[in-house]
């Protein structure tokens, strides 16, 4: 089965793709943004790039199966969630996830967002 990389033209912090598509599944590396700011205004920054790579790969919000919030302070939880909520608002079905405390994460963001979805062509 081929594989093809999704790039937005975004910062890449390492060798690994932002994203690889195939057999209809879309799968995004954690996305981060330290330099938006506080809490809400990474987590907002992280959507937005989840966004691009998911319109990259022919794919959308509405098509994410599972998401992953990694939070360098669990206490940050509510203003995350808040801010996710608002980005999941005229999605039907919300992805299933999972959200937990990271010791540290890369770069000294306090949010890493990892999404998995298919694209538009899979699931009619």
């Amino acid at each position: 089965m081929a594989k093809r990389g999704i790039d937005a033209a975004g910062e890449v912090f390492g060798p690994y793709s932002p994203g690889v598509a195939s057999g209809g599944i879309v799968w995004l590396s954690g996305q981060i943004a330290p330099d938006a700011g506080d809490i809400t205004a990474q987590t907002k920054a992280s959507l937005d790039k989840i966004d691009a790579l998911l319109a990259a790969a022919g794919s959308s919000k509405h098509q994410v199966t599972f998401a992953q919030v990694l939070l360098d302070d669990i206490d940050d939880f509510d203003a995350m969630n808040e801010v996710y909520g608002e980005w999941l608002a005229d999605v039907e079905i919300p992805p299933a996830r999972a959200a937990f405390e990271a010791a540290a994460l890369p770069r000294g963001a306090k949010v890493e967002i990892v999404v998995q979805a298919h694209d538009d062509d899979c699931c009619d």
